[in-house]
């Protein structure tokens, strides 16, 4: 019973080829390498090319803006306006997001071009990685919502070093093959070429005595217990984000966040269609001749369902807000019930009498109906 949405645009993780988890870093690298690749400059005459280009462009601009990408994340492209270039702010210009073609030599290979002056600041300051913790919820959990805790294991700042990653009382040193400056600078013809300095990898400082504990890395593995609520009305592969729960950065860097990401066990007789229930229920001739009335388990108590006299099989009953929450917002769904009309496979002489005898008395027309007509009425009942 359920509904498939027509999908009109790639999903931008796709176009960009990184999971859903991809820090700054990794989305930077992954659109810079598809830009130089789809680059119009380089691929003159080519609309594939040039297509692909606005698509990582899109996708990049979305993505690398935090409450774009939070809005995407929960929403999808409805989520951001479409993230066409309007609404994304790609500009059209030879290299969308980078300013210049130096300004992508720069960030690929280590150095400036035409004197822009150092892009790195103190780049050993790194951003720590995104953590990701499953949790498994019973249908009813999903529907209702739920407080819980999750373990999770991150790198923390380590307490010996206070996360420097020199020994205690030590200290960074400035590094002796920059002076300090993070960039070891070189002239080449008209062009001032700075390229970050391999030794300190930029920040202008080494460690000449690491911490024993931590090994120089500035961070320690702990264990950790997070509070987690779900809300009501959750769906099977719903990511909850908990920013600056992940891994703390390196050399004072911001830390990553936390994914937990949510997997719903099925219910044993309910089945979801978006914020609807569905369930079939059988009963017997008379009762569907006759009509009868019903009492029916729902997530939240017993409800009544009245059967009218002459119900078909097939037919669907709407029992208003008896489904599922909307997420972060009022109101439920509905429960639908089908009936299903079985016939009996065994019956007593007696029975089979009594129905001979209400077969004599029901006047029924036999009369042969085209093979379409009879897959529309079929597919009438079923849909």
């Amino acid at each position: 019973m359920s509904r498939t949405a027509n999908v009109t645009k790639l999903d931008y993780y796709e176009v960009l080829g990184v999971e859903r988890t991809a820090n700054d870093q990794e989305l930077k690298t992954a659109y810079r390498k598809l830009a130089l690749q789809y680059h119009p400059d380089r691929n003159p005459g080519n609309p594939e090319a040039e297509e692909q280009f606005k698509a990582c462009s899109e996708a990049y601009q979305v993505l690398s803006d935090p409450q774009k990408r939070a809005a995407y994340d929960r929403f999808g492209h409805a989520g951001v306006n479409g993230g066409g270039p309007a609404a994304g702010g790609f500009d059209g210009s030879p290299f969308g997001g980078f300013e210049d073609l130096g300004d992508i030599f720069g960030d690929l290979f280590g150095f400036n071009v035409g004197g822009r002056g150092s892009r790195g600041g103190n780049s050993r300051v790194q951003k720590g990685r995104d953590v990701r913790c499953d949790l498994t919820l019973a249908f009813e959990e999903a529907v209702f919502g739920k407080e819980t805790h999750v373990t999770i294991h991150r790198r923390e700042a380590c307490g010996d070093c206070n996360g420097t990653g020199a020994a205690a009382g030590r200290g960074p040193v400035t590094c002796g093959q920059c002076q300090g400056r993070g960039q070891v600078r070189y002239q080449q013809g008209f062009f001032s070429i700075a390229r970050t300095c391999s030794a300190c990898g930029g920040s202008g400082q080494v460690i000449s005595d690491p911490c024993p504990t931590c090994r120089g890395d500035g961070r320690v593995d702990k264990q950790r217990n997070i509070a987690v609520h779900v809300p009501a009305g959750v769906e099977d592969g719903t990511r909850i984000r908990y920013q600056g729960e992940g891994d703390v950065g390196r050399f004072g860097g911001p830390a990553g966040d936390l994914y937990v990401v949510l997997s719903v066990q099925p219910h044993k007789f309910f089945e979801r269609d978006g914020n609807d229930l569905h369930c079939a229920i059988p009963i017997s001739f008379p009762q569907a001749s006759l009509g009868t009335e019903l009492t029916l388990p729902s997530l939240d108590g017993e409800v009544r369902l009245k059967i009218p006299e002459g119900t078909q099989s097939g037919k669907e009953f709407r029992v208003r807000g008896k489904g599922v929450p909307h997420l972060n917002e009022h109101g439920r769904g509905d429960l639908i019930v089908q009936i299903v009309v079985q016939t009996p496979t065994k019956l007593s002489k007696v029975q089979k009498e009594l129905m001979r005898q209400l077969s004599d008395s029901l006047t029924v027309e036999n009369t042969p109906t085209s093979r379409s007509s009879l897959f529309e009425k079929v597919k009438e009942i079923f849909s």
